[in-house]
């Protein structure tokens, strides 16, 4: 059996402690090719650019560009024959309905899914708390090792399994280390509906603040056991299998409407 070929990429920069510890990872049973953004792109979704300077790096290429860029540009332009797209690793979760159309993580794995190529996006939940702030956590690779240890797992089986006839993408999240510092089991998941955002206007500024991550680090989440949050929250390796296209249904009440439009 070939080595799988893979197009990695993320939203963090190709020179994040993540994404470097993902493609040691993949490299020891794959051949790995990088199109990863040349900076920090985060949280921009599926931004694209009509233009994106492409500059060779030791592990592959560097984008003046998206996560959704990279893909595009791999898929299309640079290492078009690839098997999987896979995006991460992350540092802080995507987790949730409301974060997925804001990830570039995510977002990655979902162009993707529109070149019918599998793809698995990653991301690490890094708990805040402590005597550091959050972002100032997982900066040795060995942090990322419960990220690294699924994504090997899913990358090498998920699709001789049959996962991707079921799905387009897989979201996962893994947390920093498993309970009592033991490997995390993993869990298939849907994302939590959970949504607590705010805003206020003071001073013709408005302030938008995203709540749940203060009721995350209190625990005070209402989620329900089989939902990503819960699972990473509790040590667990969130895995939520996903389609891209949206949804669509017939609704009898638009139908008439359209109907009657120009009466």
């Amino acid at each position: 059996m070939s080595e799988p070929s893979i197009l990695l990429t993320n939203d963090d920069g190709i020179e994040s402690v993540g994404f470097r510890a993902l493609y040691d990872a993949l490299s020891e049973f794959a051949d790995v090719t990088a199109v990863a953004p040349a900076t920090d792109q985060s949280a921009v979704g599926r931004k694209m650019s009509t233009d994106a300077v492409v500059a060779e790096h030791e592990l592959g290429y560097a984008l003046e560009g998206t996560p959704a860029d990279c893909t595009v540009a791999g898929l299309e332009a640079l290492c078009p024959d690839v098997d999987m797209v896979v995006s991460g690793i992350n540092k802080g979760a995507n987790i949730g309905a409301y974060v997925l159309g804001r990830s570039g993580t995510v977002s990655a794995a979902v162009e993707a899914a529109f070149f019918d190529v599998p793809a698995i996006a990653l991301s690490l939940y890094v708990p805040a708390g402590g005597d550091l702030p959050w972002h100032e956590k997982a900066t040795d690779p060995r942090d990322f090792r419960e990220a690294t240890n699924a994504a090997s797992h899913l990358v090498k089986h998920a699709e001789p399994a049959g996962v991707f006839e079921q799905c387009d993408y897989l979201n996962v999240n893994a947390p920093v280390s498993g309970p009592d510092g033991g490997p995390a089991d993993m869990q298939v998941t849907v994302p939590s509906e959970l949504y607590d955002m705010t805003a206020e206007f003071e001073n013709g500024t408005v302030k938008l603040h995203d709540r749940v991550w203060e009721r995350m680090e209190t625990g005070d989440i209402p989620d329900p056991d089989g939902t990503d949050r819960r699972a990473v929250v509790e040590g667990r390796v969130s895995v939520s299998p996903l389609t891209a296209p949206h949804t669509t249904h017939r609704h009898e009440a638009l139908d008439a409407l359209a109907e009657t439009y120009l009466e």
